[in-house]
């Protein structure tokens, strides 16, 4: 394979960067969704059970340019953000944006099922001894669906390290700003000769994604066993 060069491991560290805190970012709004999907009995849960879900069904491109309009200078928050200096197009802040979106329908999904999956006969005897909402949650629920949890964030650390069209039409291809490894990797193989390099950042890719498979196969063995 070709080394690396430096801006190929600056798209590879902003790559990281992005995951992690779309990740961070995402966790207690997605546990929160999860929860209200899972043990709500609202009205309209139907809608936003499909408004959650609807970036996986809908192409990246579309789901980046909905946000392109939403957070552009005239878009209803992006008007907002810019009254108080805030810039989210073509900046890193976008790239998370757009991962943090695309990857939340994953992270919420895996929190559901493993929020279903527990008695509801805890839950119940916990608030019957006079345990309080916040009690139950801290001490039945977030520790009976922490392997969900552990799932979903991997998904979604996974997800926002390979996307590429929602991040392309909000924050750009900009090397050193907003450029990750599939940004990289689009315009290596836009290049005339750049196919090796191209493939040398796949294997990066391949093998980072592999490695968060295997710490979070690994977390979860060891809280299992304890």
């Amino acid at each position: 394979m070709t080394p690396l060069t430096s801006d190929d491991f600056t798209a590879i560290r902003l790559s990281l960067m992005v995951a992690s805190s779309a990740t961070i970012i995402t966790l207690p709004i997605g546990f929160a969704a999860a929860y209200l999907l899972a043990f709500s009995n609202m009205r309209g849960k139907t809608f936003l059970e499909g408004l959650i879900n609807l970036p996986l069904v809908l192409p990246p491109v579309v789901v980046g340019y909905l946000l392109l309009l939403l957070f552009g200078r005239n878009g209803w928050i992006g008007s907002v953000l810019n009254q108080f200096g805030i810039n989210v197009i073509f900046s890193l802040k976008g790239a998370i944006i757009a991962s943090s979106i695309v990857g939340f329908p994953l992270l919420v999904r895996s929190i559901r099922i493993g929020m279903e999956g527990i008695d509801k006969q805890y839950i119940q005897a916990s608030r019957t001894l006079g345990a309080s909402w916040c009690d139950t949650l801290i001490s039945i629920t977030i520790p009976l669906c922490y392997k969900a949890t552990l799932a979903g964030m991997t998904l979604m650390f996974a997800r926002s390290l390979g996307e590429f069209g929602a991040t392309i039409i909000l924050a750009g291809n900009i090397p050193g700003v907003t450029q990750t490894i599939p940004l990289a990797i689009y315009q290596y193989t836009s290049t005339p000769g750049g196919d090796e390099m191209a493939l040398s950042l796949c294997m990066v890719s391949i093998g980072l994604s592999f490695v968060v498979l295997l710490m979070s196969e690994a977390v979860n063995r060891k809280m299992s066993r304890r």
